[in-house]
């Protein structure tokens, strides 16, 4: 999974309002024990991401509960996955419970990585989105929803003026040498993106036949593709300068930019933005799946899915509604728009063939 860009903002005040949100997060969280010299480790993705978990998560959770966060930064990708699933077989836990991507997830529950919850003692998990409930088959509960975030059509407001309105925009041919797109098929979703703009939505990725001719429109695309990027400040530095104008990237991270005076612009099409997302799981090999369930809890709490829009830029994973977001606060973070849902069980299933055919037909 791909979370975060490096870049490091001086604030993400722009989505306004942390100090109150601040203040109700250490209230109201009744049935925890103080946990006297208790702690937990746990992994969220590197830089920026991890810097703000740190500063505005981390200390309010042991605040409120008196169980101290040491938080890991995490490789990206599924670097993370094999860290967990050796050091499991060491019986080590190089983190209690770490933030881990949909497709991972999977792998995860595969190979029974991940320690079963006690859902009466993670009685938020019920307000969590259903597909963010991630369970073993025999409906175990395995994973809960951390953060969602959106990867939306972006484009530089001086170079196109107007904001495009649907993803079919990229197949045009006044877009040559133009894009920036994300370079794996495993976290671009073009799949998605083009069963549903052309095709009538992601069935058609049920069989490798559709698969195929899904890659064969994403390959149209090939004249107007500057840059496939997997550095994500490569593209974000091209974007704002120009030279790479349009492309598809973070909701979140362009909206900071925004806010700090570049000319770049976030849209989401009438299609959907893809809503991409990320479970807590706890692995099996962790001593302390009790105090891990606590932390759990706390994170789905309204407040704290607030408090995370606002202060580290993520969508909540429980209907806004719940929270205290206002409407200018959720469109920082988020879109009424129906999402594009990534496809996370054909990553799993036909990885190597997936990766295979999307370097012959589109990349390589």
């Amino acid at each position: 999974m791909h979370k975060k860009s490096p870049l490091k903002p001086s604030r993400r005040a722009v989505l306004a309002g942390g100090a109150a949100a601040l203040a109700a997060s250490t209230v109201g969280f009744p049935s925890i024990l103080r946990a006297a010299d208790k702690s937990l480790k746990v992994g969220v993705y590197g830089g920026y991401f991890k810097e703000s978990f740190d500063k505005h998560i981390f200390t309010e959770f042991t605040k409120a509960s008196g169980i101290a966060i040491e938080s890991v930064a995490e490789p990206t990708g599924e670097a993370w996955l094999v860290q967990l699933e050796q050091a499991a077989r060491a019986k080590q836990a190089p983190a209690d419970v770490s933030m881990i991507s949909q497709t991972s997830m999977l792998k995860g529950t595969s190979v029974e990585l991940w320690a079963p919850l006690d859902e009466a003692k993670i009685p938020g998990a019920k307000a969590v989105h259903s597909h963010l409930q991630n369970r073993y088959p025999d409906g175990r509960l395995c994973g809960v929803g951390a953060v969602s975030w959106y990867i939306t059509l972006v484009s530089n407001t001086k170079v196109f003026p107007e904001a495009p309105t649907t993803w079919a925009e990229l197949w045009d041919v006044k877009h040559k040498d133009q894009l920036g797109l994300l370079a794996l098929v495993s976290n671009s979703y073009l799949l998605e993106v083009t069963a549903t703009t052309f095709f009538g939505g992601t069935k058609m990725l049920d069989t490798e036949e559709g698969i195929l001719k899904a890659m064969e429109k994403i390959a149209e695309l090939k004249p107007n593709v500057k840059l496939w990027y997997r550095d994500e400040a490569q593209f974000e530095q091209s974007l704002k300068s120009g030279e790479i104008p349009m492309g598809q990237y973070y909701h979140d991270v362009t909206g900071l930019a925004a806010a700090d005076g570049h000319p770049v612009r976030s849209t989401f099409p009438k299609e959907g933005g893809i809503n991409d997302s990320g479970s807590w799981a706890v692995s099996k090999a962790s001593k302390a799946v009790d105090l891990a369930q606590v932390f759990i809890e706390y994170m789905c709490q309204p407040s704290i899915q607030a408090l995370l829009s606002r202060k580290v830029g993520t969508s909540p994973t429980i209907d806004p509604k719940l929270t205290d977001l206002t409407p200018e606060e959720f469109a920082a973070v988020s879109s009424e728009i129906a999402p594009i849902v990534p496809r996370y069980d054909i990553y799993q299933e036909k990885a190597d063939w997936l990766s295979q055919k999307w370097t012959e037909l589109i990349v390589g």
